[in-house]
């Protein structure tokens, strides 16, 4: 090992002791239940909210595949922010709705929801199974995109391998002690290094290759136009209308994504969320850096062989081994952040709806198992949570070592996949004649047409995002069966029991 390789090695290695030490303390005094767990006891305030969301939304793929598109495609990646931005513009509208809805019922995820929305155990299970389908496959990608950020900033020194277990470990560690609450403040120390590496960079490639961000812009419109404009460079057909189309998809998506909900479940009030909702969009802005070093790129290393290296192959170039793993840090907790929340999310998912019992179906149970008998359920829940987050680490690591190319190719169809839930999680808090079989037939069929489409290599469909598509074929057959087999009317609120769950959100959160 090189002098160089050895002192980025070094530091990643501190870095790696820091963040789990960072997330262990964060647990210090705090209550030893599920709600503190997975929602951080709707604890978190309005940074904390920022630090935890943003870094959901700032990811390995952010350094990689930000880069790596702006580099193979050009004008396509503008979909990124366009799409984050845009959602948080929906969630100052959906989150504080899912929240009152959420805290006045005791609800910690989206199957949570469906099961108490639609008293059916059944129906949240269903939820669970769904979103976790489409999870596994994100954590494995930032196993993955782990792994190429560590072997490049250590020069080749730690293999790909080695480093999907350590970013395993890691985020393992400090979710299993300290819950949704060790994500924020190990966000805390992601989001600082994040932003001074950007900022630096956005300011240092152009000007170390190019003789700065001005001669960079002449040379993109003079020598590679067709990057600027849409479809862009042999980009598969990602034209202006797929780029519409995958906006309002994924937009609408990212606000039932379980780990936003996790997010958004986790505040002390509906307004840390509408004031969240207002900040989150300029830090976006970031992503416009790696697009900027990506495009770089292509002057400087135009033959590049994995395009997603783009970003950190100049960074490896042109700085000094301690600045080169103080970048890779800010990239490797870029993907141990998410990475945690979506392990976590899946972990209360099964724990409490799947393999818990539920406590949707009849929420008058939760209120006559006081005291002890209560404790030991949510205890049990907990403990099953967690069972659960480790068994999805183990099976996405797995993914990343065995069969590196298998669960990967489902995160292509993972924001497609869970569009199709939508109405059953959120259309059904507004729209209180929704019945669980209108919603589950139509979220049937969404899953059946976005897979056949894919399978036949029809996504997209004549330039159209094939998401959007199958959530178009969703909400015709939830129509069709609402319009054929209407259940009974909504129910009353009682005026001695709790809120039932027909209630609709608007009204819940008015009040």
């Amino acid at each position: 090992m090189n002098g160089s390789a050895a002192v980025a090695t070094t530091i990643f290695g501190l870095a790696m002791v820091a963040t789990i030490l960072i997330g262990v303390w964060s647990a210090r005094g705090r209550s030893k239940g599920l709600a503190e767990w997975s929602v951080s006891s709707r604890g978190l305030g309005v940074l904390f909210i920022w630090l935890l969301m943003a870094g959901e939304t700032y990811t390995s793929f952010s350094f990689l595949g930000t880069a790596g598109w702006s580099y193979s495609f050009g004008a396509p990646i503008l979909y990124l922010v366009a799409y984050l931005t845009v959602g948080f513009a929906v969630a100052y509208v959906v989150g504080p709705a899912l929240w009152t809805y959420a805290s006045r019922h005791g609800l910690i995820s989206i199957a949570d929801i469906a099961e108490f929305r639609f008293r059916s155990r059944p129906v949240g299970i269903l939820v669970a199974v769904v979103a976790t389908v489409f999870i596994v496959p994100y954590i494995q990608v930032q196993i993955q995109g782990m792994g190429v950020v560590v072997n490049a900033m250590t020069y080749g020194s730690v293999d790909l391998k080695v480093a999907a277990v350590i970013s395993f470990v890691v985020a393992e560690v400090f979710i299993l002690v300290s819950g949704l609450r060790g994500s924020a403040w190990v966000s805390a120390l992601k989001d600082m290094l994040v932003i001074v590496a950007v900022v630096f960079l956005a300011v240092y490639i152009p000007m170390h290759y190019l003789g700065g961000v001005g001669d960079f812009m002449q040379r993109m419109v003079t020598e590679k136009p067709e990057w600027l404009t849409f479809p862009g460079h042999e980009s598969g057909g990602r034209n202006a209308m797929w780029f519409l189309s995958t906006v309002v998809l994924n937009a609408v998506t990212i606000t039932i994504f379980p780990t936003t909900v996790a997010g958004y479940l986790s505040a002390k009030s509906p307004n840390a969320l509408r004031r969240n909702a207002l900040l989150l969009p300029w830090y976006q802005l970031l992503l416009f850096v790696p697009m900027v070093v990506g495009a770089t790129a292509l002057f400087v290393m135009p033959t590049l062989g994995n395009p997603d290296l783009a970003l950190f192959s100049l960074v490896t170039d042109s700085l000094p081994s301690p600045v080169v793993a103080l970048i890779g840090v800010a990239g490797a907790l870029s993907a141990i952040v998410p990475m945690s929340v979506f392990m976590l999310s899946i972990g209360t998912l099964w724990g409490r709806t799947v393999l818990g019992g539920g406590n949707g179906a009849d929420p008058r149970a939760r209120r006559r198992a006081p005291g002890k008998a209560g404790d030991a359920n949510d205890m049990r829940a907990k403990r099953l949570s967690q069972l659960v987050c480790v068994v999805a680490g183990l099976i996405a690591l797995a993914g990343s070592l065995f069969y590196p190319n298998t669960l990967v190719e489902l995160s292509v169809l993972s924001y497609e996949g869970l569009a199709q839930l939508v109405p059953v999680v959120l259309l059904a808090l507004f729209w209180r004649r929704l019945t669980a079989r209108a919603a589950v037939a139509g979220m049937l069929t969404g899953l059946a047409v976005m897979t056949a489409l894919w399978a036949t290599d029809n996504d997209p469909y004549h330039g159209v995002n094939g998401g959007i598509i199958a959530l178009a074929a969703n909400l015709l057959v939830l129509l069709a069966v609402v319009w054929l087999a209407p259940g009974p009317g909504p129910a009353k609120a009682s005026a001695t029991g709790p809120a039932v769950p027909d209630e609709s959100a608007t009204q819940a959160g008015a009040r």
